[in-house]
């Protein structure tokens, strides 16, 4: 199946890029970034964030601007069946060159999963210095860690927004 990624979600003031691979099923079927009610990508935005949990995901995207965090995902475009990163073939990257050039104040680049890391890596050529971080992957397949465990690692996005 050929799925294509979303459309940013950002204010020209970004600090924080939070990068995922590419949409699952889920997500692509309601157009909403990490649309699986079983993902914790935005219960931890919200205890992060120290504000009430909302399913309303207008809200969702609000909560990030408001916090100067960009979402986006590595991949533009790729061929997969299900939603597993391991199924990704023929992947196209996103256009960070632009993205980036666009948005002057990022200073860290964090990537929910290995996976998402990985892509960005053999894609991507950064002119600047970031702050890389690889956090564990918040979806419902990482089985491997607990919520308070993923969550704690995730915790970082405080300290770069300098609320610890």
């Amino acid at each position: 199946m050929k799925s294509f990624s979303f459309a940013p979600i950002s204010t020209n003031d970004s600090e924080i890029l939070i990068l995922g691979t590419m949409p699952g099923t889920k997500s692509l079927e309601l157009n909403q970034y990490y649309g699986h009610n079983q993902n914790n990508f935005w219960k931890f935005m919200f205890a992060i964030l120290k504000e009430d949990f909302s399913n309303d995901y207008e809200t969702r995207k609000a909560l990030l601007q408001k916090n100067k965090i960009a979402l986006w995902d590595v991949l533009q475009y790729c061929d997969r069946i299900g939603s597993l990163d391991s199924a990704i073939k023929n992947e196209i990257a996103n256009d960070f060159e632009a993205f980036l050039k666009h948005h002057p104040n990022i200073k860290a680049i964090l990537f929910n999963g290995q996976k998402a890391h990985t892509f960005f890596k053999k894609y991507v050529r950064l002119e600047k210095t970031y702050q890389l971080v690889t956090l564990p992957s918040t979806s419902p397949a990482n089985a491997g860690k607990s919520f308070d465990s993923k969550l704690s690692e995730w915790k970082i996005i405080a300290a770069l927004l300098n609320r610890s």
